[in-house]
């Protein structure tokens, strides 16, 4: 199990990107990894995200909601 949390900060608002100032988001979650071998693992995972702001505004002006959850699956893999 690997716990996961993400901060996102910005300077100043950039409307072209849908990105307000100071916190944007906070993404946590946590993912469930199984190695096969070091170079091969999937994983399943759940992740939370909420937009804080004038992010928040943005998205909630786009028709988009200012929080989510989602279900993740993929492969870390590396050579």
């Amino acid at each position: 199990m690997q716990p996961r949390a993400e901060v996102v900060l910005s300077a100043e608002d950039i409307p072209e990107l849908r990105v307000g100032s100071g916190l944007s988001s906070l993404q946590v979650g946590a993912r469930l990894r199984y190695e096969f071998r070091k170079e091969f693992a999937p994983y399943v995972g759940l992740e939370w995200t909420k937009s804080f702001g004038n992010t928040a505004d943005f998205l909630e002006a786009d028709g988009r909601s200012s929080e989510d959850t989602r279900f993740v699956v993929g492969i870390r893999t590396w050579f």
